[in-house]
């Protein structure tokens, strides 16, 4: 795998988790009883997003390394999936 695919590969994957991890250890500002004027009560009282986005890019890393892992070390094809799994 090249250099570019591997960057595109890792940015789609980053994407894909962070969506996934967003809403974990989320709190309302209502839940908080601290609801800042002008916004919705249901909006994140701390949404910790620099936290997510590092617990991102370790989990995106390990799923990239195992990609790579199973692409150039088993020899995981597209065409051998399909083959494997008879699409």
């Amino acid at each position: 795998m090249r250099i570019y695919s591997l960057i595109a590969i890792y940015f789609i994957i980053w994407w894909l988790v962070i969506f996934t991890i967003l809403p974990f250890g989320i709190r309302t500002q209502e839940e908080e009883g601290e609801v800042t004027l002008g916004t919705t009560p249901s909006a994140p009282w701390k949404p910790m997003l620099v936290r997510k986005a590092i617990i991102t890019s370790i989990v995106s890393a390990i799923l990239m390394v195992g990609l790579w892992y199973a692409y150039n070390v088993l020899g995981w094809t597209p065409e051998r999936l399909s083959n494997m799994f008879g699409a």
